[in-house]
Parts: structure tokens; sequence; C-alpha cells
């Protein structure tokens, strides 16, 4: 369903300022800072919304569609993202914390100071993704495309990496006390 809402300007008689597409999926109302909890969205069709801060955690996003879209500080704690399509996706800030991230392509994505602590990312894409001051303390990397992705001052502590592409990815100034398997860093 979808509902197109018109935000008017300041000033009374004035025509509209600009169109808002507003999505709703089950309960969930798509736009952001919306409260989406335990959301059943498989295979949904997000490609291109502006989803900032909206509450995933505990949702299902199983083979949804989020390419191009913004989910700029949204938290997706404990949320099921197995098979995600998120080319180029915007998400500084996002929590992924012991999410399920396996086999998702999340390629040229922006994850500036995400935090995957915990998550499982076995099998995921991120090549060339920008992943500068992301957390991934014990995260589980595994047999992941990491090609030129971008680990600036990252944290790996405690993480499991393990049969992964990294091809001209690069790990300046990163953390990884207790990590097995990550590159090592001068």
């Amino acid at each position: 369903m979808a509902l197109t809402l018109a935000v008017a300007a300041a000033t009374a008689g004035a025509q509209p300022a600009q169109t808002l597409q507003v999505r709703r999926i089950g309960d969930c109302h798509l736009w952001p800072y919306a409260q989406c909890r335990g959301a059943d969205l498989r295979g949904a069709d997000l490609v291109g919304l502006d989803l900032r801060g909206v509450d995933f955690r505990e949702a299902d996003l199983r083979g949804a569609d989020l390419r191009s879209a913004n989910i700029a500080g949204a938290r997706l704690d404990g949320a099921d993202l197995r098979g995600v399509h998120g080319y180029a996706l915007n998400a500084p800030g996002v929590s992924f914390r012991e999410a399920r991230l396996q086999d998702a392509v999340l390629e040229q994505g922006r994850f500036f100071r995400a935090d995957f602590s915990g998550a499982d990312l076995s099998g995921a894409s991120l090549e060339a993704a920008r992943l500068n001051f992301a957390q991934f303390i014990g995260a589980r990397l595994v047999g992941m495309n990491l090609q030129e992705a971008k680990f600036v001052t990252s944290n790996l502590r405690g993480a499991l990496m393990r049969d992964n592409r990294l091809r001209f990815a690069i790990f300046p100034d990163v953390a990884t006390e207790g990590c097995e398997g990550c590159p090592e860093v001068p």
C-alpha cells in the first residue's frame, strides 16, 4: 500500500513544498524513524527509500531489496538480513548487533561508525564498502568478498575472519586483538 503525503510550505495558501511517498507493509509504515520492530519484511522492495532511524530490531528482512536506501542511524539488532540486496546502501551509525547477514550483498555501501558486533556476515559481499570506524567485535566474517573494502580505524577485536577475498582491501589503524585470521596490521 502506498500513500502520498504533501508537505506544505510554512506560508498559508502556498503550494506543497515536496511530496513524500509513504509505503506500508503490514503494520510497518516505511518512513524515517518508524517503529517496525519484529516486522515481517521478507522480500520487500525498499529500493531508494529514506528509512533514517527506523527501528528494525528483530525484523525479518530476508531477501529484501535495500539498494540505494538511506538507513542512517537505524537499529537492526538481531534482525534477519540473510540474502539482502543492499548495493550502495547508506548506513552510517547503524546498529547491526547480533544480526544475521549471511550472503548479503552490501557492495559499495557506506557504513561509517556502524556496529556489527556479534553479527554473522558469512558469505556476504562488502566489496568496495567504506567501513571507517565500524565495530566488528566478536563478529563472524567468513568466506566473504571484501575486495577494495576500507576498514579505516575499525575494531575487529575478537572477530573470526577466515577464507575471505581481500584483494586491495585496506586495514589502516585497525584494532585486531584476539581476532582469529585478521590481516596483520603494522
